[in-house]
């Protein structure tokens, strides 16, 4: 354990405390089964589409979930149904950050082992997420400061510099990675972006700004 000059124990750094934190989580996740990962993900569609931001968009960005994280396909689909346009991160040449268009169901691809799946339209350059009124990210957990856990590359925390002042952050998230910020807040760090919201199946909390 790292000690002070004066030879007391030094709180853990932000980047070891996010490491646990992830690590605990995602074994918790691949033990939920597929039946209730699949329930799950309506119950998320229901209450995102429920909200009055979400029902006034034109544009739309949402992650192509993996098969442990909470479910985004029905939301995805849904969202394409209304006439939405749905943008999906898409990495270009040297894992150039990036979004494509959602065109259907058929169109979601595993391209790399590991790799969330990607959509086969044209590759678009970052600053497009500028004409997304929403966005849905990813998240591990998510405090009630709007503090969100990511995966750790940090790929979001970049990306969404090119989101519009005014677009709306929402995370998803699964039952119990919701935490009281005034008992157990996550580590929160200079470039973390937080979260206007946090949806999970069993509804919304909005969050201070």
């Amino acid at each position: 354990m790292a000690t002070s000059p004066e030879g007391l124990p030094l709180p853990p750094e932000p980047g070891d405390t996010k490491d646990a934190l992830r690590a605990a989580i995602r074994k918790q996740r691949l033990e939920r089964s597929e039946r209730r990962r699949q329930e799950f993900a309506v119950g998320l569609r229901d209450h995102a589409l429920d909200l009055a931001e979400v029902q006034a968009a034109r544009c739309v960005s949402v992650y192509a979930s993996r098969p442990h994280e909470p479910g985004t396909v029905p939301l995805i689909d849904a969202l394409h149904a209304r006439g939405v346009k749905v943008l999906i991160p898409l990495l270009g040449d040297g894992l150039q950050r990036g979004w494509a268009v959602y065109s259907g169901a058929h169109d979601l691809v595993e391209r790399a082992p590991g790799r969330p799946p990607e959509p086969s339209g044209d590759f678009l350059p970052s600053h497009v997420l500028a004409e997304a009124d929403v966005v849905f990210v990813p998240a591990l957990a998510v405090d009630t400061a709007g503090t969100r856990l990511g995966q750790g590359g940090g790929w979001y925390d970049r990306a969404l510099v090119d989101a519009r002042a005014d677009a709306r952050f929402f995370a998803l998230v699964f039952p119990g990675e919701v935490h009281d910020a005034r008992v157990s807040p996550l580590p929160r760090e200079p470039h973390d972006v937080g979260v206007d919201a946090v949806i999970t199946p069993e509804g919304v909390l909005t969050l201070p700004a």
